[in-house]
This record gives C-alpha cells, structure tokens and sequence, in this order.
C-alpha cells in the first residue's frame, strides 16, 4: 500500500517502459488540481498526482504547514518538508517496481509548495529524476540534502515559471532560481506570466512543449 494517495491515467501509447510525469500540488490543495491537466498532456506517458500527507481542513492538503509568529510573519515547517521529500522520493521507487515506468524518465511538474519540493528532490535526488517544471515556487536552501551541490546534475532540465503579480510568493523570490541553477550548471529555462498565483493557458503551452522537446 502506497503512503501517498494519487490520481493516474495510464499511458495511451504504451512502450517497453513508459516516462512517468509526477504532478505535485500546492498549499491547500489536492490531487485534483494539477490532474486537471492530465487530457491534455502527451499521450506516451504514465500520468500520476500526489495527494500531500498533512489534511488541511475543510478539504485540502499540505506537503508541510506554514506557521505564523506573534507578528504574523509566516515560515515554513522545514522539518515536515524535509520528510515529504524524502517521502515522494519513496514514492517514486514505489511506482517504478508497480508499473512499467522508464526510471531514466521521471519528471515532476510541481506547483508552489509542490515546485519548492521539485527543487529539493532534484538537487538532492538528482539521479531520480529528468525533467522539472517548477510552476510559482521557489529554491529553499534549507530543505536541501546535506552536500547536494556535489551530485551531478548533467541530466537534469528545469522549466521555471513564475506570475508577475503573484500576491503569495513574489516574483523576486522566482527571479533568483534560475541564478541558483546556473551556479550548479544545471539546464534551465525561465519565464514569466501577467498572472497571480496560478497558471496561465500561455504557460501551460510552453511547459508542454518543454516536456515533448
């Protein structure tokens, strides 16, 4: 039995061993939301989304909780982080001994709390995984493996993305990531979107042309 809950759509064009796209949700939200994509992404691939461990009520999810102080400065649980990491890191093992997934071809497609998981698992895991698409997150350094910036990260390509009026993490926090990325010399591409915390059709566009590339 999995410890995560998920969503899939098998592949429609079934090979040897199929590439696996992981979808990760955001705050609040479960999985659901990112599989609303599912139709329409390509047809070779096992589609799988992740319901996150920690219930939000009335009936969303976290991967980690947000905390306030006395002054209503919010920060993040790295602990609970760091243990969802490690945990969508076991997962992924999982479904490969379940399905027929290319374990060369595992991309995560996440989104806020899901994309500054993308960013730990890839620099910390980078042997798990191929293709990132980080949609309105941010690189954390605390939530890292002790050591990451010592892994090779020769197969990795990241599609970073970002609303330009984002009112939950701004847009300057995305603009650094791609200068993180390039100190490790890690491929990657950025883009910007007029949109709030979300994700526009124009991005949707691009993200799935980077993925089909």
């Amino acid at each position: 039995m999995s410890k995560l809950h998920y969503l899939i759509r098998e592949p429609k064009v079934i090979l040897d061993k199929n590439p696996l796209l992981l979808l990760l949700h955001g705050y609040g939200s479960n999985e659901e939301d990112l599989f609303s994509f599912a139709s329409e992404l390509p047809d070779h691939y096992y589609i799988i989304s992740a319901r996150a461990p920690y219930p939000l009520p009335p009936y969303g999810n976290a991967w980690y909780a947000i905390d306030f102080d006395a002054n209503m400065n919010k920060f993040s649980n790295d602990e609970q982080a760091i243990e969802s990491r490690d945990l969508i890191v076991e997962f992924i093992d999982e479904l490969i001994q379940k399905y027929p997934i290319d374990s060369t071809k595992v991309n995560l497609i996440g989104f806020s709390q899901g994309a500054i998981l993308s960013y730990a698992i890839a620099l910390s895991y980078p042997e798990k995984v191929n293709k990132i698409v980080a949609l309105s997150g941010y690189f954390n350094q605390n939530i890292m493996k002790d050591g990451y910036e010592n892994n090779d990260f020769s197969k990795l390509s990241f599609f970073i993305s970002h609303g330009t009026v984002d009112q939950v993490i701004p847009v300057e926090w995305a603009r650094k990531n791609p200068e993180v990325l390039n100190l490790l010399k890690v491929s990657n591409e950025y883009h910007e979107y007029n949109v709030g915390h979300g994700v526009a059709p124009q991005n949707f566009y691009d993200f799935k042309d980077f993925l089909e590339k």
